[in-house]
Protein backbone atom coordinates (compact mmCIF):
# COMPACT_ATOMS: atom_id res chain seq x y z
CA UNK A 1 0.00 0.00 0.00
CA UNK A 2 1.28 3.46 -0.94
CA UNK A 3 0.54 6.04 1.76
CA UNK A 4 -0.48 9.58 0.83
CA UNK A 5 -0.50 12.88 2.71
CA UNK A 6 1.98 14.56 5.03
CA UNK A 7 3.51 12.01 7.42
CA UNK A 8 6.31 12.30 9.98
CA UNK A 9 8.34 9.10 9.61
CA UNK A 10 9.63 9.47 13.17
CA UNK A 11 6.11 8.96 14.50
CA UNK A 12 5.37 5.72 12.62
CA UNK A 13 4.56 2.60 14.64
CA UNK A 14 6.41 0.09 12.48
CA UNK A 15 5.09 -2.81 14.58
CA UNK A 16 1.64 -2.09 13.14
CA UNK A 17 1.13 -4.58 10.25
CA UNK A 18 -0.52 -1.94 8.05
CA UNK A 19 2.33 0.53 8.62
CA UNK A 20 4.90 -2.23 8.04
CA UNK A 21 3.42 -3.06 4.63
CA UNK A 22 3.02 0.57 3.55
CA UNK A 23 5.39 2.59 1.37
CA UNK A 24 5.80 6.33 1.95
CA UNK A 25 7.12 8.60 -0.78
CA UNK A 26 7.97 12.13 -1.80
CA UNK A 27 8.30 13.50 -5.33
CA UNK A 28 11.10 15.94 -6.14
CA UNK A 29 11.14 17.57 -9.63
CA UNK A 30 14.53 17.76 -11.35
CA UNK A 31 14.85 20.26 -14.17
CA UNK A 32 17.72 20.36 -16.64
CA UNK A 33 18.34 21.85 -20.09
CA UNK A 34 17.87 18.53 -21.84
CA UNK A 35 15.32 16.70 -19.74
CA UNK A 36 12.67 17.08 -17.08
CA UNK A 37 12.73 14.26 -14.55
CA UNK A 38 11.16 13.41 -11.24
CA UNK A 39 12.99 11.89 -8.31
CA UNK A 40 10.78 9.61 -6.22
CA UNK A 41 12.18 8.99 -2.73
CA UNK A 42 10.47 6.12 -0.93
CA UNK A 43 10.58 4.79 2.61
CA UNK A 44 9.40 1.26 3.40
CA UNK A 45 9.53 -0.30 6.90
CA UNK A 46 9.50 -3.70 5.20
CA UNK A 47 12.50 -2.75 3.05
CA UNK A 48 14.19 -1.38 6.17
CA UNK A 49 13.78 -4.74 7.91
CA UNK A 50 15.12 -6.51 4.81
CA UNK A 51 18.25 -4.32 4.67
CA UNK A 52 18.86 -4.72 8.41
CA UNK A 53 18.54 -8.49 8.04
CA UNK A 54 21.02 -8.58 5.15
CA UNK A 55 23.49 -6.40 7.03
CA UNK A 56 23.23 -8.58 10.14
CA UNK A 57 24.30 -11.57 8.07
CA UNK A 58 27.22 -9.54 6.69
CA UNK A 59 28.20 -8.48 10.22
CA UNK A 60 28.24 -12.14 11.25
CA UNK A 61 30.49 -12.95 8.29
CA UNK A 62 32.74 -10.01 9.22
CA UNK A 63 33.06 -11.40 12.75
CA UNK A 64 33.95 -14.78 11.28
CA UNK A 65 36.62 -13.13 9.11
CA UNK A 66 38.07 -11.43 12.20
CA UNK A 67 38.10 -14.66 14.21
CA UNK A 68 39.44 -16.84 11.39
CA UNK A 69 42.00 -14.73 9.56
CA UNK A 70 41.77 -11.11 10.54
CA UNK A 71 45.24 -10.38 9.21
CA UNK A 72 44.57 -11.76 5.74
CA UNK A 73 41.45 -9.97 4.55
CA UNK A 74 41.72 -7.09 2.09
CA UNK A 75 39.99 -3.91 3.19
CA UNK A 76 40.02 -2.22 -0.21
CA UNK A 77 37.65 -4.49 -2.11
CA UNK A 78 35.44 -3.22 -4.90
CA UNK A 79 32.26 -5.05 -3.90
CA UNK A 80 30.11 -2.56 -1.92
CA UNK A 81 28.42 -5.46 -0.12
CA UNK A 82 31.65 -7.05 1.10
CA UNK A 83 31.54 -7.75 4.87
CA UNK A 84 35.09 -6.37 5.09
CA UNK A 85 33.65 -2.85 4.98
CA UNK A 86 32.56 -3.38 8.60
CA UNK A 87 36.07 -4.31 9.78
CA UNK A 88 38.43 -1.70 11.17
CA UNK A 89 42.18 -2.23 11.44
CA UNK A 90 44.08 -0.55 14.25
CA UNK A 91 47.85 -0.32 13.92
CA UNK A 92 48.61 2.07 16.78
CA UNK A 93 48.48 1.79 20.56
CA UNK A 94 46.29 3.85 22.88
CA UNK A 95 49.30 6.18 23.36
CA UNK A 96 49.49 6.87 19.63
CA UNK A 97 52.60 4.75 19.01
CA UNK A 98 52.95 2.45 16.02
CA UNK A 99 51.99 -1.10 16.98
CA UNK A 100 53.91 -4.17 15.90
CA UNK A 101 50.71 -5.99 14.94
CA UNK A 102 47.39 -4.86 13.51
CA UNK A 103 44.24 -5.35 15.55
CA UNK A 104 40.95 -6.05 13.75
CA UNK A 105 37.54 -5.24 15.15
CA UNK A 106 34.03 -4.35 14.01
CA UNK A 107 33.67 -0.78 12.81
CA UNK A 108 30.51 0.20 14.68
CA UNK A 109 30.59 3.73 13.26
CA UNK A 110 30.43 2.33 9.71
CA UNK A 111 27.55 0.03 10.70
CA UNK A 112 25.57 2.87 12.29
CA UNK A 113 26.16 5.19 9.32
CA UNK A 114 24.86 2.61 6.86
CA UNK A 115 21.85 1.79 9.07
CA UNK A 116 20.71 5.44 8.90
CA UNK A 117 19.55 4.91 5.32
CA UNK A 118 17.69 1.62 5.85
CA UNK A 119 14.29 1.64 4.19
CA UNK A 120 15.02 4.53 1.84
CA UNK A 121 15.33 4.29 -1.93
CA UNK A 122 15.45 6.96 -4.63
CA UNK A 123 14.69 6.52 -8.30
CA UNK A 124 14.57 9.11 -11.09
CA UNK A 125 12.26 8.79 -14.06
CA UNK A 126 11.08 10.83 -17.03
CA UNK A 127 8.04 8.61 -17.51
CA UNK A 128 4.69 10.20 -16.88
CA UNK A 129 2.53 7.80 -14.96
CA UNK A 130 0.98 6.84 -11.68
CA UNK A 131 3.54 7.05 -8.87
CA UNK A 132 2.01 3.97 -7.24
CA UNK A 133 2.82 1.86 -10.31
CA UNK A 134 6.44 3.05 -10.39
CA UNK A 135 6.84 2.32 -6.68
CA UNK A 136 5.30 -1.16 -7.07
CA UNK A 137 7.76 -1.99 -9.86
CA UNK A 138 10.65 -0.80 -7.72
CA UNK A 139 9.49 -2.94 -4.79
CA UNK A 140 9.51 -6.06 -6.96
CA UNK A 141 13.01 -5.13 -8.12
CA UNK A 142 14.62 -5.46 -4.68
CA UNK A 143 12.74 -8.68 -3.99
CA UNK A 144 14.16 -10.17 -7.21
CA UNK A 145 17.62 -8.82 -6.36
CA UNK A 146 17.45 -10.59 -3.00
CA UNK A 147 16.76 -13.92 -4.72
CA UNK A 148 19.78 -13.49 -6.99
CA UNK A 149 21.94 -12.48 -4.02
CA UNK A 150 20.96 -15.62 -2.11
CA UNK A 151 21.57 -17.76 -5.20
CA UNK A 152 25.07 -16.38 -5.73
CA UNK A 153 26.26 -15.89 -2.15
CA UNK A 154 24.62 -18.65 -0.13
CA UNK A 155 23.94 -21.34 -2.76
CA UNK A 156 27.11 -20.63 -4.79
CA UNK A 157 25.33 -20.53 -8.14
CA UNK A 158 28.34 -18.70 -9.57
CA UNK A 159 31.06 -19.16 -10.62
CA UNK A 160 30.18 -22.37 -12.48
CA UNK A 161 33.08 -24.82 -12.79
CA UNK A 162 31.35 -26.95 -15.45
CA UNK A 163 31.57 -27.26 -19.24
CA UNK A 164 28.85 -29.65 -20.40
CA UNK A 165 25.51 -27.95 -21.02
CA UNK A 166 23.48 -30.64 -19.25
CA UNK A 167 25.61 -30.33 -16.13
CA UNK A 168 25.34 -26.53 -16.15
CA UNK A 169 21.55 -26.84 -16.41
CA UNK A 170 21.53 -29.38 -13.59
CA UNK A 171 23.65 -27.06 -11.43
CA UNK A 172 21.23 -24.14 -11.81
CA UNK A 173 18.21 -26.43 -11.38
CA UNK A 174 19.59 -27.57 -8.03
CA UNK A 175 20.23 -23.95 -7.02
CA UNK A 176 16.69 -22.89 -7.98
CA UNK A 177 15.17 -25.83 -6.09
CA UNK A 178 17.30 -24.93 -3.07
CA UNK A 179 16.04 -21.33 -3.30
CA UNK A 180 12.43 -22.53 -3.52
CA UNK A 181 12.81 -24.83 -0.50
CA UNK A 182 14.60 -22.10 1.45
CA UNK A 183 11.86 -19.55 0.70
CA UNK A 184 9.18 -21.98 1.89
CA UNK A 185 11.21 -22.71 5.03
CA UNK A 186 11.82 -19.00 5.64
CA UNK A 187 8.08 -18.32 5.36
CA UNK A 188 7.22 -21.20 7.71
CA UNK A 189 9.73 -19.85 10.25
CA UNK A 190 8.08 -16.39 10.13
CA UNK A 191 11.26 -14.86 8.64
CA UNK A 192 12.93 -14.81 12.08
CA UNK A 193 16.33 -16.07 10.91
CA UNK A 194 18.93 -15.04 8.33
CA UNK A 195 19.79 -17.16 5.32
CA UNK A 196 23.20 -17.94 6.80
CA UNK A 197 21.65 -18.98 10.14
CA UNK A 198 19.30 -21.46 8.49
CA UNK A 199 21.87 -22.96 6.11
CA UNK A 200 24.62 -23.30 8.74
CA UNK A 201 22.19 -24.84 11.23
CA UNK A 202 20.90 -27.41 8.74
CA UNK A 203 24.47 -28.34 7.77
CA UNK A 204 25.44 -28.88 11.42
CA UNK A 205 22.47 -31.07 12.41
CA UNK A 206 24.37 -34.38 12.41
CA UNK A 207 23.60 -37.49 14.43
CA UNK A 208 25.93 -40.30 15.49
CA UNK A 209 24.95 -43.96 15.09
CA UNK A 210 25.33 -46.21 18.15
CA UNK A 211 25.19 -49.91 17.31
CA UNK A 212 23.19 -51.00 20.35
CA UNK A 213 20.90 -48.01 20.84
CA UNK A 214 20.23 -45.98 17.72
CA UNK A 215 21.23 -42.37 17.05
CA UNK A 216 22.24 -39.44 19.25
CA UNK A 217 22.57 -35.77 18.23
CA UNK A 218 26.05 -34.24 17.97
CA UNK A 219 24.99 -30.65 17.37
CA UNK A 220 24.07 -27.72 19.60
CA UNK A 221 20.42 -27.15 20.39
CA UNK A 222 19.23 -23.59 19.60
CA UNK A 223 15.98 -21.67 19.16
CA UNK A 224 16.25 -22.36 15.44
CA UNK A 225 16.62 -26.14 15.88
CA UNK A 226 13.61 -26.08 18.22
CA UNK A 227 11.56 -24.23 15.61
CA UNK A 228 12.68 -26.66 12.88
CA UNK A 229 11.68 -29.67 14.96
CA UNK A 230 8.32 -28.14 15.81
CA UNK A 231 7.75 -27.34 12.14
CA UNK A 232 8.53 -30.85 10.88
CA UNK A 233 6.88 -32.77 13.71
CA UNK A 234 9.78 -34.81 15.11
CA UNK A 235 12.82 -34.29 17.32
CA UNK A 236 16.43 -35.45 17.03
CA UNK A 237 17.95 -33.44 19.89
CA UNK A 238 16.32 -34.39 23.20
CA UNK A 239 16.53 -38.17 23.21
CA UNK A 240 18.08 -41.22 21.58
CA UNK A 241 16.38 -41.96 18.29
CA UNK A 242 15.65 -45.65 17.92
CA UNK A 243 16.61 -47.23 14.61
CA UNK A 244 12.97 -47.97 13.77
CA UNK A 245 12.06 -44.31 14.38
CA UNK A 246 14.92 -43.11 12.15
CA UNK A 247 13.78 -45.47 9.38
CA UNK A 248 10.29 -44.01 9.73
CA UNK A 249 11.62 -40.43 9.45
CA UNK A 250 13.66 -41.32 6.35
CA UNK A 251 10.65 -43.11 4.82
CA UNK A 252 8.40 -40.09 5.37
CA UNK A 253 11.07 -37.85 3.79
CA UNK A 254 11.16 -40.05 0.68
CA UNK A 255 7.38 -39.88 0.38
CA UNK A 256 7.55 -36.08 0.63
CA UNK A 257 10.21 -36.01 -2.12
CA UNK A 258 8.05 -38.17 -4.39
CA UNK A 259 5.11 -35.82 -3.91
CA UNK A 260 7.35 -32.82 -4.61
CA UNK A 261 8.90 -34.14 -7.83
CA UNK A 262 6.02 -36.21 -9.29
CA UNK A 263 3.97 -34.43 -11.99
CA UNK A 264 0.52 -33.40 -10.83
CA UNK A 265 -2.53 -34.81 -12.58
CA UNK A 266 -3.15 -32.93 -15.80
CA UNK A 267 0.29 -31.27 -15.81
CA UNK A 268 2.36 -31.69 -18.96
CA UNK A 269 5.11 -34.31 -18.66
CA UNK A 270 7.44 -31.87 -20.40
CA UNK A 271 7.78 -29.99 -17.09
CA UNK A 272 9.32 -33.06 -15.47
CA UNK A 273 11.40 -34.55 -18.28
CA UNK A 274 15.10 -35.37 -17.62
CA UNK A 275 17.77 -32.89 -18.67
CA UNK A 276 19.32 -33.60 -22.07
Amino acid sequence: MVAKGQIDLRELDENDPEVYRSIYYKEVPIESKKLSETMIVTYSPKYKAYQAKIRQGQIERAMKMINDNGKKFKKNRRNPNDPARFIKKTAITADGEVAEEEYCQLDQAAIDKEAMYDGFYAVTTDIEGDVSEIIAINERRWQIEECFRIMKTDFEARPVYLQREDRIKAHFLICFLALLIYRILEFKLDKKYTTENIIDTLKSMDVCALDAYGYIPIYKRTDLTDDLHELFGFRTDTQIIKKAKMRSIIHESKIANQLLYSPAKGVSQRLCKPLN
